[in-house]
């Protein structure tokens, strides 16, 4: 095994056991709906090899939530390799694994939220990820907690990281057609290879054990809050919002199109009703 084999796998184990406890934290605030798991994986031959777990509730309060997990391997057609850093001098070989998490809830005061964090190798290594929140009415104590719980680990990370990914976040979470921001904003950061690398895996395991933290806070804080169908219906234009960005602007969408993953994986994101 590969060194950038074998730190994947780390990588992956983590991310596994990330997902175990986020479900049984989301499953706890529903009195009968749990999580349905689906493996997927590709045959023998295909040019990605690998595959991943996809787990996906809808309930009284998860309207709609997926957490997913993937380790992947195999080659980038010639035409994405630009697009992921290094794969032109790996002739498009490529590792990668995962967890990517979005959740669209019931009551429209519970914002919607995404989380994901990622390794990949090519002919260098690096991390990928952040959490952002699209609430569709603003609590500024609520965003107020949100950006403190994942300023924590930034900031044991390496001081004044927080407001480097904070902006960043902004910069990427923001629909130039329309002109306007998709939430809150949270956290962003991509192509992270620094000098130490168990110093950036532990900066994404503490990236993960925030948003753990902080989000279930949040749905507790908001899910019983009294709502009238107005409210539901700026929450279903909102979502449209949602569906416009992750399918023309963002990133791991189009990754797992590039790889010929699974659809359902990375079309996890998209809210079971929308409007326009």
């Amino acid at each position: 095994m590969s060194e950038g084999e074998d730190f994947a796998a780390r990588a992956s184990g983590y991310f596994r056991d990330l997902q175990q406890r986020v479900c049984a934290s989301f499953e706890s605030f529903e009195p009968g709906a749990r999580f349905a798991a689906r493996s997927w994986s590709k045959p023998a031959g295909h040019r990605l090899q690998g595959g991943g777990e996809s787990r996906l509730m809808r309930g009284a309060v998860f309207e709609k939530v997926g957490v997913n997990v993937s380790h992947v391997w195999g080659v980038l057609p010639p035409e994405s390799r630009a697009q992921v850093a290094g794969a032109d001098r790996s002739d498009g070989q490529f590792i990668a694994c995962g967890i990517s998490l979005v959740a669209h809830m019931v009551n429209p005061y519970v914002p919607t939220v995404h989380m994901n964090l990622r390794y990949l190798s090519t002919s260098r290594a690096w991390f990928g990820g952040g959490s952002d929140l699209t609430p569709v009415f603003p609590f500024a104590e609520d965003t107020a907690d949100f950006h403190a719980a994942l300023g924590a680990p930034c900031e044991a990370y390496r001081p004044g990281s927080h407001a480097h990914f904070k902006a960043w976040c902004d910069r990427y979470f923001y629909l130039p057609h329309r002109q306007e921001p998709r939430g809150v904003g949270g956290i962003f950061f991509d192509d992270l290879a620094g000098p130490e690398r168990e110093a950036d895996f532990a900066f994404v395991r503490g990236v993960g054990e925030a948003f753990l933290e902080i989000y279930p806070r949040l749905v507790a804080r908001r899910k019983d809050t009294p709502y009238e169908e107005s409210a539901r219906e700026r929450l279903l234009y909102k979502r449209g919002r949602y569906v416009e960005f992750n399918l023309v602007y963002d990133r791991g969408t189009r990754f797992g199109f590039s790889t010929d993953a699974d659809p359902e994986a990375y079309l996890m994101s998209l809210p079971p009703v929308a409007r326009w």
